[in-house]
């Protein structure tokens, strides 16, 4: 007889009654999670107050790792043993103060049975609300079940409200009578641009070079192949250490004079002595080493569009890739040679770069920079983290940040742009953001994302506001003072639908010369992803 040695069989947990388990996703980055930990605890002992006093019994589902200080899952495997732990009939609610990686619990989420409440502080201080909105993007990418609900500190009766309706229901209904389908467009001169644009990419197909896919626990980033591929999109994967060799080809006067260009222009560096804590211009050579590498591997490759990964593996090896990603999504920007010096390569164009190799930026950009270019519209565009926002005068002025740079004509030009030294904890190796101010002005806003198994799209409108100097500071001081900053006010959304509709961490933002060129600028847009072949919604106060 066979002696086979089987597998331990899996003994299932029992639920407890009235019992909740909390979990809290954590960042990678030991220093991230140090750093934001306190915040997290703070936030998760309100929760469970609210919990506990609504007759639950609150249990948190991982320890504190005594060697590393915090509570956060931190890697994927540690994700999967914790639920391996929670009754799959058991209600969850995921507390996030913090950014966090989606990927760490969503592998567990998935033989979930019971009800899955996502949870954030309203505060700008650390990403918990960047973190939701990437946790219900994900989420929703793997058809999981969930609700969401953020407040500052538990203590509104709106939130409340909305916890009791999850305690009764296991689901929570949040207002989105924001969103509509899009309509015919009919023959008008920008449907006709739009479809135009979808034809050419499913005709000639266009490509987008990813330097390692997946970045930042960023599942909802990640669209596959069989999705992209019908769009007329295909990706070129490429690693990051053939950007570094690339980079170490280039020569110290092709960087000093990318540099200087800069300099010329008018922008602004904060430099210091120490390379731990500041800016220094060996810093921000290497990183204009990183700029022209990728346009010479972009040229090689023949790529529309180029997404670098940001922070994992190359912050441990070089200076951050902030400014290249803001000089490449600029028209205006340094000269970039082929290697012989016998070309000027793509000369007065952008070449449109999706930050941390979200591909629904990717896709956003690309057709964004080919639709504006076509209508004689600045193509610039860049994604923004939804990071927070408040009431001003009147209005719900968001905080849009990107963690790093923006193309410098957002702000006004170079001479109204400056770089900082990005935070030591993240970037060992240093490296400056491409910072500023948004200036006013109109704007159109989308985002690709996955939803039911297909890729949809939603577009609005906005426009970005000017605040006073020191409120602009105190809200930069609020969150990444080295970051640029976007003042905006969105269209016929209010804060908790934007919340409650938005599939992801980014929103991707271009700018136009008036209401009226956004208006058609947004159409010309809408049928162009509808042409191919992504479900469009317009979101907001939109004239089509």
């Amino acid at each position: 007889m066979t002696n086979y040695a089987f597998p331990k069989a899996y003994e299932e947990p029992q639920a407890t009654e009235n019992t909740i388990y909390t979990v809290a996703s954590g960042d990678l980055r030991l220093s991230a999670n140090e750093a934001g930990w306190e915040t997290q605890r703070a936030f998760e002992e309100r929760v469970g107050e609210v919990l506990t006093e609504r007759g639950w019994s609150v249990q948190r589902a991982h320890e504190v790792d005594p060697a590393t200080g915090h509570g956060f899952i931190d890697t994927q495997r540690k994700g999967i043993e914790v639920f391996k732990r929670i009754p799959k009939d058991a209600p969850i609610v995921i507390v996030d103060a913090v950014w966090q990686y989606s990927h760490h619990v969503v592998a567990g989420l998935r033989k979930h049975r019971g009800p899955v409440l996502a949870v954030a502080n309203w505060a700008g201080g650390f990403p918990g609300l960047v973190g939701l909105l990437n946790m219900t993007a994900s989420l929703t990418k793997a058809n999981i079940d969930h609700s969401i609900l953020w407040s500052k500190d538990f203590s509104d009766d709106w939130a409340l409200g909305k916890v009791d309706e999850w305690l009764k229901t296991g689901t929570i209904v949040h207002d989105t009578s924001h969103v509509r389908d899009l309509p015919e467009l009919g023959d008008s001169e920008e449907a006709k641009l739009g479809r135009a644009i979808a034809q050419q990419l499913s005709d000639e197909q266009a490509l987008i070079g990813i330097f390692d896919e997946g970045c930042m626990g960023m599942y909802n980033a990640i669209i596959d192949d069989e999705m992209l591929n019908p769009t007329g999109i295909y990706k070129e994967r490429l690693s990051q250490s053939a950007l570094l060799a690339e980079m170490a080809k280039v020569a110290e006067d092709e960087r000093e004079s990318a540099l200087q260009w800069l300099e010329e222009r008018g922008m602004t560096f904060h430099w210091g002595d120490n390379p731990a804590e500041d800016l220094t211009r060996d810093q921000v050579l290497e990183q204009m080493a990183m700029y022209i590498a990728a346009l010479r591997i972009a040229d090689d490759y023949g790529l529309d569009a180029v997404g670098i990964q940001y922070q994992q593996g190359l912050k441990d090896q070089c200076a951050a890739s902030d400014l290249a990603e803001g000089l490449l999504n600029n028209v205006e920007r340094p000269a970039v040679f082929s290697r012989d010096g016998s070309r000027e390569l793509f000369a007065g164009e952008a070449m449109p770069h999706f930050n941390e190799v979200d591909e629904g930026v990717a896709v956003d950009a690309l057709v964004t920079n080919r639709v504006w270019k076509a209508m004689g519209l600045d193509p610039a565009n860049t994604l923004h983290d939804i990071r927070w926002g408040e009431e001003y005068d009147g209005d719900f002025v968001w905080v849009f940040e990107i963690s790093g740079a923006v193309p410098a004509s957002h702000n006004g030009g170079y001479d109204k742009s400056y770089s900082m030294r990005q935070v030591p904890w993240f970037f060992p190796h240093g490296g400056g953001t491409l910072a500023g101010v948004s200036k006013p002005g109109e704007i159109v806003f989308s985002r690709v994302f996955i939803m039911n198994d297909e890729l949809h799209a939603d577009i609005g409108r906005a426009h970005v506001v000017e605040l006073p100097e020191e409120e602009t500071q105190r809200r930069l001081n609020e969150t990444d003072k080295q970051w640029p900053i976007m003042h905006a006010v969105l269209h016929g959304i209010t804060r908790d639908q934007m919340m409650a509709r938005h599939k992801a961490n980014h929103l991707q933002v271009a700018y136009a010369d008036d209401a009226d060129s956004a208006d058609r600028a947004l159409a010309a847009k809408a049928a162009a992803f509808a042409g191919m072949g992504i479900r469009v919604h317009l979101v907001g106060d939109v004239a089509l």
